[in-house]
């Protein structure tokens, strides 16, 4: 009989600093603003004779090389449908409901996402990690992602 381990990944140093806005409809939007987001990971695997499961430093990096690949920038949502991007003579012209806003290509991020939302990111940067390491005997991943203190959403992988 197999025993399950549970690793929790929750550094200080796992954020980001970035600037976003929230779209919530065809007309409506926040303001432009920022957040220090909180990036953490729940993993599930088997724990082996060896009494280890996963190597918590493989997770880790992944997880901080996520987060500096992310900091300092401005987030723009790809694929949202009320959110047209160009890119014109080194900015992104982001026009939402007749309204233009200008950002430097090299500080911005034009992620493949419908909305900068914590929900939205939890699963983009899920998906980060499950293509930048090997799942190995891994059962469960779930990353997490908050924006303030009380304000947190999650995304999870299951092994098939």
């Amino acid at each position: 009989m197999s025993q399950l381990a549970t690793l929790h990944i929750d550094k200080q140093a796992h954020k980001f600093s970035a600037a976003h806005f929230t779209i919530f409809s065809q007309t409506e939007r926040e303001r432009l603003h920022g957040h220090n987001y909180g990036v953490s990971a729940r993993i599930v695997a088997e724990m082996g004779e060896n009494g280890f499961s996963a190597d918590y430093n493989v997770y880790k990096r992944c997880l901080q090389k996520l987060c500096d690949a992310h900091d300092e920038y401005m987030l723009l949502p790809g694929e949202s449908p009320w959110l047209a991007v160009e890119e014109l003579e080194g900015e992104y012209l982001a026009t939402f409901n007749g309204k233009t806003l200008r950002f430097p290509v090299d500080e911005t991020l034009l992620l493949p996402i419908v909305n900068v939302t914590v929900e939205a990111l939890a699963h983009y940067l899920l998906q980060r990690v499950l293509e930048q390491t090997e799942l190995g005997e891994l059962i469960e991943l779930e990353l997490f992602v908050t924006s303030g203190d009380g304000q947190m959403s999650s995304a999870c992988w299951q092994a098939p």
